[in-house]
């Protein structure tokens, strides 16, 4: 039973898109630029022609682990740079019409389940976020950033001291694309 030595998982970098390898990685793509800094322990990061490569000498169970959470993140800033990230969000209400208004830091929720005062949901980093109609549209180049506005926006229509089979009204995730 032979152990492996060296594991190697390598990332292609498409045309148009620069990778830059310091103490942080920076990507800049056509739709703009992300940076990064990981603590990689037993994981080398390098950048061979158009490749980054990740390689682990005499990986344990961690450093497996650490060589593909860094391989999907650099992939991410990859995909969100060349394509970007849009979730897609519905606007649920059976008894009381919601209305939605998206400014730049936070999204208001006015008349949820009648409730006199507005509930809000912070928008996180660039991500934009658009109402049309009974849709929230939620685009932006970091993948952290428009999930956890999405969740923000979920959390804030979150139903408290009723019973949810009831009362489904809420903002939820329709499509990620």
């Amino acid at each position: 039973m032979a152990l492996a030595m060296v594991l190697r998982e390598e990332i292609p970098v498409p045309e148009g898109v620069e990778v830059t390898i310091d103490k942080e990685i920076r990507v800049k793509g056509p739709k703009g630029e992300l940076k990064r800094k990981f603590k990689q322990g037993n994981v080398t990061i390098k950048q061979e022609d158009s490749m980054v490569v990740l390689e682990t000498r005499f990986p344990k169970k961690k450093d497996k682990a650490m060589l593909g959470t860094i391989k999907a993140h650099i992939s991410n800033m990859i995909h969100g740079l060349t394509e970007g990230f849009t979730y897609r969000m519905k606007i649920v209400y059976a008894h009381f019409p919601m209305t939605v208004k998206s400014a730049k830091e936070k999204v208001t929720i006015e008349n949820f389940l009648g409730e006199r005062y507005p509930r809000t949901a912070k928008v996180v980093g660039t991500a934009q976020v658009k109402v049309q109609g009974d849709e929230v549209i939620i685009t932006g180049v970091n993948k952290e950033d428009v999930g956890q506005t999405m969740a923000n926006l979920e959390q804030a229509t979150k139903i408290k001291g009723r019973d949810p089979r009831v009362f489904q009204d809420g903002i939820y995730l329709v499509a990620k694309e």
